[in-house]
């Protein structure tokens, strides 16, 4: 396990089944693992990774495997959520801990509520940010975003052929990544208003992108960190995510319609598309997260809640985890 320091931050990487995480850790007490979504990095997590330790937690942030300096394996078989989840646990497990809370945003968000349901036993309390629990189940999930679209194709569609999106993103990372996240934040909308979600028909996302501007919440120095990782890696590993649903799909079917039992946050914002598109999810968490003790809705707020709203995150994470029961933390290896 390699490490540096830097700033009271600690980069490590640590073995996994496909060969390295990199995260990077600030703070001693109770682990807390926070899983990023597309297309970021743990970087995403810089705002809250102080205020944890601070709080008396381990904050641990990684690069999910695809992304940064984890391993980036060239099989879309590899990125199915069974992998991902064993990553998690080799984390849990190299940092000599017994058990983690895990927390996630985005594709995060869905890789920690896997977690916590197929390893209950090392996950044992799962936040989610902006994307709501569904159970597993259902039609076959390339199936029901390809009746998404009408005359259009809908996002997660469009990422689906090998090479397609990538051959949008590369030649100008950094200007999409601009693009993609001024469009899903506050103020959220493409160009002219249009849905900054779909791609017509012999088109491109970024045409929906809105130009000229970054979010309030990105400066340009920020830009520079998170599109210098792709620009590095490429975009393919990050994509394989989207490529690997229907693996899930046949993976979890055992899981069809379980809940998750443990205390369990939820936080997204009133202006991210995905609460309006997994409303129903939102209404079934009485029953899909009976264990939910903290669910808060943004006003005003995009889909990169905790960069949107890093001070307001960070609190509700706080007061969140300091309401947990102690068994939910478990204890270090040797104690």
């Amino acid at each position: 396990m390699s490490q540096t320091s830097v700033t009271g931050r600690t980069h490590r990487l640590v073995p996994s089944p496909a060969g390295r995480v990199h995260l990077v850790e600030q703070g001693d007490g109770p682990l807390v693992l926070l899983l990023h979504g597309f297309p970021e990095s743990w970087y995403a997590w810089r705002h809250q990774l102080p205020v944890l330790a601070g709080a008396g937690y381990r904050a641990v942030a990684v690069d999910v495997r695809g992304y940064g300096r984890s391993s980036r394996p060239a099989a879309v078989a590899d990125y199915r959520m069974l992998a991902l989840v064993e990553d998690g646990v080799a984390v849990v497990e190299a940092l000599g801990e017994e058990s983690a809370v895990v927390v996630g945003h985005d594709w995060g968000a869905s890789i920690a509520a896997v977690s916590a349901l197929v390893r209950p036993d090392v996950f044992r309390a799962v936040g989610l940010l902006s994307v709501p629990y569904t159970p597993p189940g259902g039609p076959r999930p390339t199936d029901v975003f390809a009746a998404m679209g009408g005359d259009e194709e809908f996002y997660v569609s469009y990422f689906q052929e090998p090479g397609r999106a990538e051959a949008e993103i590369e030649p100008d990372v950094r200007g999409w990544l601009a693009g993609f996240y001024a469009a899903l934040s506050a103020p959220v909308g493409g160009r002219s208003g249009a849905e900054p979600y779909f791609v017509a028909r012999g088109g491109t996302l970024r045409d929906r992108f809105p130009v000229g501007r970054l979010p309030q919440w990105l400066s340009e120095a920020d830009l520079d960190v998170l599109a210098g990782e792709f620009e590095r890696t490429g975009m393919t590993g990050a994509l394989n995510r989207y490529r690997a649903m229907d693996r899930d799909w046949a993976d979890l079917a055992g899981f069809a319609g379980a809940a998750l039992t443990q205390p369990s946050l939820f936080l997204g914002g009133g202006l991210d598309a995905s609460l309006t598109w997994l409303a129903d999810a939102v209404e079934a968490f009485p029953v899909t997260l009976p264990g939910l003790t903290s669910h808060h809705i943004l006003d005003g707020c995009g889909h990169f809640v905790q960069q949107e709203r890093p001070a307001e995150t960070g609190r509700l994470l706080v007061e969140w985890l300091a309401g947990l029961p102690a068994q939910a933390f478990g204890s270090r290896r040797g104690r």
